[in-house]
């Protein structure tokens, strides 16, 4: 028996099999509307709907005269501004989940207690956690926390609740400093993103303000071939 569903979603479906399946990578460009309509044995302004949906969705993007293209999907980050990553994830159409790994309170060395700002054996707070996208992991988040400024940091649910949520929610930022690096990273890393311990990361130091306060250092790590980050800067005119 034949599908119920709208031919236009019959188009889409198949055009996300391929996609998903890794058949289309990005930047591939799929077949043109009159030969999908042809195939499909539908108007070409139903294959048009179904690109057009795709488009829209982030999963197919036009080029004026070359034709349509599969995009590239890679989670992404701001240098500029810090986003909640399972907004970032959510807001994609994808599912956020993660693996708390640890939550504890420990005392500074002195890597710490210089990125934070605290005397060598400060207590600070401490969270390890691995971000996924759609059970995928895109990020390692190491975070050292100020309890001066976040008492009540290690009594949240990392599981339900990011820290970037927690942090915002205590203490709004105001300054924010960003060093990004290419690295390849030793077999626990690898371990925790779940990639082979040659493939090229990125590994980005964060500090947080709040003010005059120092609230945060976190070291966020991503497989080079599941991120990206991005800056946009605007200039008036003089």
């Amino acid at each position: 028996m034949g599908s119920t569903l709208p031919l236009y979603l019959q188009i889409q479906q198949h055009l996300l099999r391929k996609i998903n399946d890794g058949e289309w990578p990005a930047h591939h460009q799929i077949p043109p509307e009159e030969r999908l309509a042809r195939d499909f044995g539908v108007s070409r302004m139903t294959a048009n709907k179904a690109i057009r949906d795709l488009v829209q969705q982030g999963y197919l993007t036009r080029q004026p005269g070359l034709g349509t293209f599969v995009t590239d999907r890679k989670a992404e980050s701001s240098l500029v501004d810090v986003h909640n990553i399972a907004e970032e994830v959510r807001g994609r159409g994808h599912r956020y989940g993660n693996d708390v790994l640890l939550a504890e309170a420990i005392a500074a060395d002195d890597e710490v207690a210089l990125r934070l700002g605290v005397r060598l054996g400060t207590r600070v707070f401490h969270t390890r956690i691995v971000h996924r996208e759609n059970g995928v992991p895109i990020q390692l988040e190491e975070r050292f926390v100020n309890p001066r400024w976040v008492p009540d940091y290690l009594e949240t649910d990392f599981s339900r609740h990011t820290p970037n949520e927690v942090l915002v929610a205590a203490c709004p930022i105001t300054d924010i400093e960003h060093v990004v690096e290419a690295i390849r990273v030793d077999s626990v890393t690898a371990e925790y993103l779940e990639i082979d311990v040659s493939l090229p990361c990125l590994s980005m130091i964060r500090r947080t303000w709040s003010g005059e306060h120092l609230i945060s250092y976190a070291r966020l790590i991503h497989p080079g071939d599941r991120y990206k980050l991005r800056s946009a800067v605007h200039r008036s005119n003089a």
